[in-house]
């Protein structure tokens, strides 16, 4: 039901047990409109940021990356064993969406049994830059908090 007001209009909403009131004129003057952010170049950033994050996101994904970077083309079996206390059914996620997200390829060599291989991409090479800056980071931010 509606409610002319002073202030705009009153939307009532009733539930079993309950009854909510809106005032809709009101709501809308409330809320703020952003002021940080807002230029096209800036919101560009930080979707760009944002698709990064979403890709690059996860507690595996860093590690197995940093992995490939350190030993070309991997097996299965041997990812599983190298990125310390991660599952099988985990890392063959995180590989299907590195693979999904063109970081990783996959290779099937027809032996018996089945071998896959993992190898980075152009796109995950270029994570490279990133891991670096991310570790010294953590050891500048590792040797500070110890040290107090």
């Amino acid at each position: 039901m509606h409610y002319p007001l002073e202030t705009g209009y009153l939307l009532e909403t009733t539930m079993p047990g309950f009854t909510f009131t809106y005032d809709l004129i009101r709501q809308a003057r409330m809320k703020k409109q952003a002021s940080c952010n807002t230029s096209p170049q800036c919101r560009k950033k930080i979707l760009a940021i944002k698709d990064a994050m979403e890709i690059l996101s996860g507690k595996w994904k860093f590690h197995i990356l940093g992995t490939l970077l350190l030993n070309d083309k991997m097996r299965f079996m041997d990812l599983l064993r190298e990125v310390d206390g991660i599952a099988a059914k985990m890392l063959s996620k995180e590989l299907h969406d590195m693979e999904m997200n063109q970081l990783i390829t996959r290779r099937v060599i027809d032996t018996k049994p089945v071998t896959v291989e993992y190898e980075l991409t152009e796109y995950g090479r270029s994570v490279e830059p990133i891991i670096n800056e991310i570790a010294g980071w953590g050891m500048l931010y590792r040797k500070g908090v110890v040290a107090q």
